[in-house]
């Protein structure tokens, strides 16, 4: 398969940015950058007004971090002894836990930020996490109205208020699918490096082998033998028992018991379990769209639909495919929205594109002020616009409507 990815360039014939939607993009900026600050000297983010830690996502990365570097890192697994480490850390209790449940290569991040002053771990892991989002946006959209898109993302608060780790993964994601067509093996080491949320790794290979992606494909596996080769070389052979051991207690708390509460999520599982039905229906629901999104996917990926509709439809589809979506991973739906804000630019936007994004944002902000999980209607919404845009992408020919999308 041969596919490019151009970079629009200003000129005549490009699409101008609606002022409209520069201006919507500037407030929610200003909003996302005055509500980290407004957070941190309110005392509601990090370090509450006693000084003491505020329990968040972030310090189960600390924790984990703090007994790699005792020299216990399998111990990172056990949520009592990970707890007692993050209660001594923030000199209070608190209801529930923050368990440690990634593959153990991610123990290198943890044990690099522990050796930080916590204040310092957890604002620079925001700031850092976040410059390489901010590049892939830029990349994808192909235009300086990226870096403003970037910092628009709605979602980028949250994930920000708790320290978690969404703005890596969709830097990998837009950088895996942003490199495949010009730097395939260093998108392979981009997907590879994703093993640490092997979730949204799973159309990758369906995708891939679609469109006979071997470099990458290859690349991806290399990278992944690596890291768990050197995790277990760096951790030993007992942290990875341990992740595989204390795995199934956290698939039964969050995904069966509703530990995490179901609101918090944002897949169409926990949308059933949210409003009452059983956990088979919930998986019911779930199996039937995954494997729908999988069988549209590889289709899309043979045909001869332009590329940045292939890898927005990949992007949209990571987020549809598996249960355990929380609100902070929903930073990757920018990736997807980057796209067709390219495809908008290079050939012009179409009149109901627009409003649905707008509709998108407003579906994000109605959840983060009423708890209501509006998540899975937002990526539904980028879902259509995609499949809009690759009108009948089932066949093999190239569609007349296509043409002016680019590639």
């Amino acid at each position: 398969m041969t596919a490019s990815l151009s970079t629009p360039k200003p000129n005549c014939d490009q699409a101008p940015i609606p002022e409209w939607l520069v201006r919507v993009c500037l407030l929610l900026a200003v909003a996302n950058v005055s509500l980290c600050g407004a957070a941190y000297f309110s005392h509601w983010w990090v370090y509450d007004t006693n000084g003491l830690g505020i329990p968040t996502d972030f310090i189960n990365v600390w924790a984990a971090g703090r007994l790699v570097l005792d020299g216990v890192p399998a111990q990172a697994y056990d949520w009592d002894i990970q707890k007692q480490i993050e209660v001594a850390k923030l000199g209070k209790d608190f209801v529930g836990y923050f368990a440690w449940h990634y593959p153990p290569p991610f123990l290198f991040v943890a044990s690099l930020l522990a050796r930080l002053p916590y204040q310092l771990a957890f604002i620079g892991w925001v700031v850092v996490s976040f410059l390489p989002f901010l590049v892939a946006i830029r990349a994808i959209v192909g235009h300086p109205f990226g870096y403003l898109l970037a910092l628009a993302i709605p979602m980028a608060f949250i994930n920000a208020l708790v320290g978690q780790n969404g703005f890596l993964t969709a830097a990998l994601i837009g950088g895996t699918l942003y490199l495949i067509p010009v730097r395939p093996v260093l998108a392979g080491i981009c997907l590879g490096l994703l093993t640490y949320k092997p979730q949204y790794g799973l159309l990758f290979p369906i995708a891939l082998i679609a469109a006979g992606q071997w470099r990458v494909f290859i690349s991806a596996a290399v990278t992944a033998i690596v890291l768990a080769f050197a995790s277990w070389l760096a951790f030993g052979i007992e942290s990875w028992l341990a992740f595989f051991h204390w795995m199934p207690r956290f698939s039964q708390a969050f995904l069966t018991e509703g530990k995490a509460t179901w609101w918090k999520l944002q897949s169409i599982f926990s949308l059933v379990r949210y409003f009452g039905g059983s956990e088979p229906l919930g998986w019911a629901f779930q199996w039937v769209l995954t494997a729908s999104v999988a069988v549209v996917l590889a289709l899309i990926w043979r045909s001869r639909v332009p590329y940045t509709l292939k890898a927005a439809a990949l992007a949209a589809g990571t987020l549809l495919t598996t249960p355990y979506l929380f609100m902070y991973d929903m930073m990757v739906l920018a990736i997807p929205i980057a796209f067709l804000v390219r495809v908008g630019l290079q050939s012009g936007f179409r009149p109901y594109e627009l409003p649905a994004l707008g509709a998108i944002v407003a579906l994000i902000v109605c959840y983060m002020f009423t708890g209501i999980p509006t998540g899975l209607g937002a990526t539904l919404i980028v879902g259509g616009l995609l499949l809009r845009r690759a009108g009948p992408w089932w066949r093999r020919e190239t569609a007349p409507a296509l043409a002016a999308a680019g590639a």
